[in-house]
């Protein structure tokens, strides 16, 4: 007794079996960029405080949104003065700043000053 196979439907049946359309959402890629984002927001989260430690009082104002990064001066619980991150001394603070603004009276300075200071000392 010989037995034949038909060669034409099994290739045929491999052939469908091996080309279906995958209708999945491949997410991978997805998750990849979100976590490099992740880890460039890690890197980069500490990067934008300024240096100087400063216990700033509570306030209820509003924040401002605009992309001119403006002028720092922070002043410390012992009185020390910093522009940006420099410390300088006080007689020598307003000749400085005259000299970084070029007399320009509309660059934005924020002023940062301790909690346990004299509110006039930061004034002055």
């Amino acid at each position: 007794m010989t037995l034949y196979f038909n060669s034409y439907s099994s290739t045929k049946r491999k052939r469908n079996k091996r080309y279906q359309p995958n209708s999945e959402m491949n997410v991978v890629p997805f998750i990849d960029v979100m976590l490099v984002l992740l880890v460039i927001f890690m890197v980069a989260a500490p990067l934008m405080t300024v240096g100087v430690k400063v216990e700033l009082p509570e306030a209820n104002a509003k924040t401002v949104n605009e992309s001119e990064e403006p002028l720092v001066v922070s002043i410390n619980n012992s009185g020390d003065i910093y522009l940006q991150d420099t410390k300088i001394e006080f007689e020598k603070f307003l000749p400085r700043l005259q000299a970084i603004t070029n007399n320009n009276y509309d660059i934005r300075i924020f002023v940062r000053g301790d909690r346990a200071l004299n509110y006039g000392r930061i004034m002055q």
